[in-house]
């Protein structure tokens, strides 16, 4: 073994989770038990085989998982339907791992083919955002997303299938244990200063390339008072993991400013976000500005992706490899009203801006999605379903006009304001003068 041991690691103090089908995939995890070593890293090891018989021993066994996933490893193995049993053990890992999510380890690592990807994909969603991650697996040089979601998972490449060790598996697996281990160490070694992350509150905010101007306009208005922003690009798993923040009690605000997901999710485009998008800031109470930022459009890949039943609908590529659809007066018409539906339900305060001469940098006078008609029925159709104690700010400017992102930046303020002491709603006051 070339690598030398690394004693700093030993700060290190939670275990790493291996995961593995340890019947078809023992020798390689011993193996990575072996590099996780010389950094002084402790491993324990969960298996998920479970047709054939381990190859070597496990810490969580795979009786235990399969007992989560609602069977018996006995029935699954006389079954002798991989598949099924695939689906059994991927709840079961879940499962499991939800239940170490308030004590988490100090990193993952599996490996994994194609099921062995998924099932350990599923597991480690589960786990706080921030825990390090590494999934090597055969399935990522393709698309990733259903494995990763909205979570921080480091996928590698392993080059060559996992079928026992030599010299190319060797190097990828003791790559794999280097990544893991670094990316541990680091998270002990980093130094925050947790005075300014208890006097800071992080904002989730969702922008689009058409949105831009908006949201740094109110980012900039907002400088310098009190707020760590972190910014989403509304491409579906955007969406998502501002949504998983929230919900892992991250991000304590919302500047949803660019809903584009939800057209996404309703048309048929490939950057949805899923049916509950716009809806876990409202379930948690968490203060949120709304806005309509890139209604007008929903999204494809290159034009040859376009399903026929869009045919005569207007189209702008944006790249080659981004081909965007204006939304109708009937898509508006159900946007507007979706929208509505979930601002009701909120918990905490929200408020809505309406930006009435454009929504998107290319929705405008002159530009190729300028249609006031579909616009007006997005208007109409929130203005009309929306309940009384959820407030509508309606203004005559372009959603990339400043004096938008002033009024946008003053109606946050005092949405937090509401969540906070009178006093501070008191210097919410003076700080929207002084942006004014």
């Amino acid at each position: 073994m070339e690598l030398a041991r690394n004693s700093g690691a030993s700060a290190v103090n939670a275990p790493i989770f291996l995961i593995g089908t340890l019947d078809t995939k023992g020798e390689e995890i011993e193996f990575i038990q072996e590099c996780l070593a010389y950094f002084d890293l402790r491993c324990l090891v969960v298996d998920v085989g479970v047709l054939g018989e381990p190859q070597c021993p496990a810490d969580v066994v795979r009786q235990e998982i399969a007992r989560l996933g609602g069977s018996a490893i006995e029935d699954l193995v006389a079954k002798g339907d991989r598949g099924s049993a695939i689906v059994v053990m991927q709840r079961g890992l879940a499962a499991w791992m939800r239940a170490q999510a308030g004590a988490p380890p100090a990193g993952v690592l599996a490996i994994g083919g194609s099921a062995g990807t998924s099932l350990a994909g599923a597991g480690m969603r589960e786990l706080p955002i921030g825990v390090p991650k590494v999934l090597v697996s055969t399935m990522a040089s393709g698309d990733v997303r259903p494995y990763v979601g909205s979570s921080d998972i480091t996928m590698m490449y392993s080059v060559g299938d996992f079928t026992g060790l030599n010299r190319l598996t060797r190097r990828i697996l003791r790559n794999a244990a280097g990544a893991v281990a670094g990316m541990c160490l680091a998270q002990r070694q980093t130094t925050i200063d947790p005075k300014t992350e208890s006097d800071t509150m992080l904002v989730g905010v969702t922008m689009f390339g058409v949105t831009t101007p908006y949201v740094r306009q109110v980012q900039q208005l907002l400088a310098g008072q009190g707020f760590e922003f972190l910014v989403f690009h509304a491409t579906g798993t955007g969406g998502q993991a501002m949504e998983r923040l929230m919900t892992d009690g991250f991000i304590q605000a919302s500047l949803d400013l660019t809903t584009t997901e939800l057209a996404d999710e309703l048309v048929g485009g490939v950057l949805s976000a899923g049916p509950h998008r716009l809806e876990e800031a409202g379930k948690l109470g968490i203060p949120q500005i709304i806005s309509v930022g890139a209604l007008d459009m929903v999204n494809f890949g290159s034009p040859d992706t376009v399903p026929p039943k869009f045919n005569g609908r207007t189209f702008y590529p944006h790249n080659p490899a981004v081909t965007l659809m204006r939304t109708t007066i009937e898509e508006n018409t159900e946007l507007g009203q979706l929208i509505a539906r979930k601002a009701n339900t909120a918990q905490g305060p929200v408020r809505i801006l309406l930006p009435l001469r454009g929504v998107s940098a290319i929705d405008a006078e002159g530009k190729p999605f300028f249609d006031p008609l579909a616009d007006k029925a997005l208007f109409a159709a929130i203005r009309a379903n929306l309940q009384k104690h959820v407030e509508l700010i309606e203004l005559d400017l372009h959603i990339n006009d400043r004096a938008f992102a002033e009024r946008t930046a003053c109606e946050f303020l005092s949405t937090v304001a509401e969540k906070r002491s009178q006093s501070n709603a008191l210097a919410t006051q003076k700080n929207c003068k002084e942006i004014e």
